[in-house]
């Protein structure tokens, strides 16, 4: 069994990994650069090691500091968590040539799935439903396009989260198009290839966990819904997926299973599909990891994902044989951005955070007390999950708690979620991965109303706060409440 864990990450994936460490006994080891010294994740961990003040290039995707970092601290295996070198193969294999464990898949797997092109070939030779789509210089995209029904999507071949992506819906638009989607995609991940395939205009975005074994047992626990999303990123997920029946489920996940086994896959994954008007669906990509979204299946599976990640590492066989799920789970992401301005970033200080809790209501933060929020890094402040019955359990508690999710100091996306789980579309099941862009004359009003209503409020709010701030005022518990009621108006600016 693995004695002790480097978690090549930082903020809330590094307080998740910690936790299941703990309940198996095993040691962490975190890294940080100057940024995080203070972070909430360094000071729960066993030890924590300074990896420099530069760049992210410097930092937290040096593979050389990381795996020399691993080494002095007498750690035996290295979970990279999601994003930064999750899906990198060299990452991986360094670990391999280091002695080191990787918690994950092998470095063959994840080169692989990590190239689309290649991935998107491999589905179509094993009859796994793939979308049209040509590769190649400009030239070639621009002759091969004539034999396209438009509109088009361009991507990356390298990399995800959007970057690189263009809707095209004419062939005059391509020539520029092309240009900027591969230079965008030099920029974030080292490689300008991209390819062009069809696009579907109405598609949910469903995705089926896979965990496996070394010894070749694979299973999948099903699907989560993904298809609420922002410049092409999710924003809200759930499972089971309100749009698959039980028919599609088993065939959907089979494919999945059939992908992952051809490349002798261990450790968690997730394969994507689209999903049509129709009921079509279409491979979209393999990302070899755990995926951000993962509690809406632990909540509905009752496993956790992480801790089979370092049972399967560690070299143990894979246990589970069916599952059962139950329910149904929803998570929110909660972003320092402001909605109003495009979803731009709002890095700074967070000077009051007051998180909700209760039964079926899970947080998974970084962030636990007044922090800062770096401009360098993600801007996700945390994940919020909660659980129910039925969908329409999950969604109003949901509700309920974003209303007592408190965040003061900076923007944050939290009244935006609201919008869109109070919209009858999404309560209804009536969206699609454009659900936001159709939306967002809708959602926008919603947040304008709130902030109007705040001018109205805030006077009144910081009197209060005046008054109870003298000790005659408080009288037994009833003066806590009111102060809470007091900084919940504050804090929602």
């Amino acid at each position: 069994m693995i004695k002790k864990i480097l978690i090549a990450n930082r903020s809330e994936i590094a307080v998740r990994i910690i936790q299941t460490a703990r309940e198996m006994d095993i040691k962490t080891v975190t890294i940080y650069s100057s940024d995080d010294r203070n972070s909430y994740y360094n000071r729960i961990s066993d030890e924590s090691v300074f990896i420099g003040d530069g760049s992210l290039k410097d930092t937290y995707l040096n593979i050389d500091k990381i795996i020399e970092a691993a080494k002095n601290s007498g750690a035996d295996a290295i979970h990279p968590g999601y994003g930064f070198l999750a899906e990198n193969a060299d990452f991986a294999q360094a670990c391999v040539d280091n002695n080191l464990i990787f918690i994950g898949p092998s470095p063959q797997a994840i080169r692989t799935m990590g190239n689309k092109l290649n991935a998107r070939k491999l589905a179509g030779r094993l009859n796994v439903p793939v979308l049209k789509g040509i590769t190649g210089d400009v030239n070639t995209i621009l002759k091969g396009a004539d034999n396209l029904e438009f509109p088009l999507i361009i991507k990356a071949v390298a990399g995800g989260g959007g970057k690189g992506m263009r809707i095209i819906n004419s062939k005059n638009e391509l020539p520029g198009a092309l240009e900027a989607a591969g230079r965008e995609a030099k920029s974030y991940f080292g490689d300008g290839t991209v390819y062009v395939e069809k696009y579907i205009a109405k598609p949910k975005h469903i995705e089926f966990q896979i965990l496996g074994d070394k010894f070749g047992k694979l299973i999948h626990l099903n699907e989560r819904e993904c298809t609420i999303q922002r410049r092409y990123q999710k924003i809200i997920e759930e499972s089971p997926s309100p749009s698959v029946s039980e028919d599609l489920r088993v065939k959907m996940g089979n494919d999945a299973l059939k992908l992952a086994r051809e490349i002798n896959y261990y450790n968690a994954g997730t394969v994507e599909f689209l999903l049509d008007e129709k009921g079509r669906y279409y491979f979209l990509e393999m990302n070899t990891r755990i995926q951000v979204e993962h509690p809406v299946t632990e909540f509905v599976t009752g496993i956790d994902l992480v801790k089979h990640q370092i049972l399967i590492a560690s070299g143990e066989r894979l246990d589970l044989d069916t599952i059962d799920p139950r329910g149904h789970a929803i998570e929110c992401r909660i972003y320092a951005e402001n909605p109003l301005t495009n979803f731009s970033p709002s890095p700074g200080f967070i000077n009051f955070i007051k998180l909700p809790y209760g039964a079926g209501v899970r947080n998974d933060t970084g962030i636990i007390e007044p922090s800062v929020i770096q401009p360098h890094y993600d801007p996700m402040i945390s994940k919020l999950i909660t659980y129910g019955e039925s969908r329409e359990d999950a969604v109003d508690k949901m509700i309920y708690s974003l209303k007592n999710y408190i965040v003061h100091g900076i923007d944050t996306n939290i009244e935006y979620l609201l919008a869109i789980l109070e919209n009858n579309k999404f309560r209804n099941n009536q969206f699609y991965t454009d659900f936001c862009k159709t939306e967002e004359a809708n959602l926008k009003e919603h947040l304008n109303k709130k902030r109007n209503a705040l001018e109205v409020e805030i006077p009144t709010a910081i009197y209060a706060a005046k008054k109870l701030s003298a000790k005659d005022e408080i009288k037994n518990g009833e003066a806590i409440d009111n102060e809470f009621n007091v900084w919940k108006i504050i804090g929602s600016l």
